[in-house]
């Protein structure tokens, strides 16, 4: 039977002006004007985009955006399932699906503080869709996901303006 194993994740620090999380450092982030980033893994062909919007009176639209987001993979997904997430200490809320079958993206997500910051994030492999043969891969991004909303902070700084 084929086996594939990855790294072990190596946690770094990434810091915009808005937000900071940790990171698996074997990625390769890049960052956009618009406080947006892409982690790029070379070695499972796959990239995890994150962006942010400020929210300005327009936090229902965006929660609606982000929950379309992921069910327009409903077509070729075997099922999604929603994880709430809740850190109350950090004011950091959202959601995480988790995407089975042969659809674009195998997991997205959000969070926001409901009041200033929006962020967004999705995986998705430069490979065609067979859920059998990236699935080791989605579940090594998955993990990866996790930490990053489990760390996320606002920068307190810009969240106070």
């Amino acid at each position: 039977m084929l086996r594939l194993e990855y790294p072990s994740a190596v946690q770094d620090d990434y810091n915009s002006q808005m937000y900071s999380f940790r990171y698996n450092a074997l990625s390769k982030p890049t960052e956009a004007e618009n406080l947006s980033l892409t982690l790029d893994y070379p070695m499972l062909k796959g990239t995890i985009f994150i962006t942010y919007k400020e929210v300005r009176d327009n936090l229902t639209e965006l929660l609606s955006d982000a929950q379309k987001l992921s069910y327009e993979h409903v077509v070729k997904a075997d099922n999604i399932t929603e994880q709430p997430f809740i850190n109350k200490e950090n004011k950091v809320y959202g959601m995480y699906y988790e995407v089975e079958g042969d659809a674009a993206s195998q997991a997205q997500f959000y969070l926001t503080d409901s009041i200033s910051h929006f962020v967004t994030g999705s995986v998705y492999f430069q490979v065609k869709p067979n859920y059998d043969s990236i699935y080791p891969a989605a579940v090594y991004l998955q993990k990866d996901i996790r930490t990053i909303m489990e760390t996320l902070r606002w920068n307190q700084e810009e969240a106070t303006k």
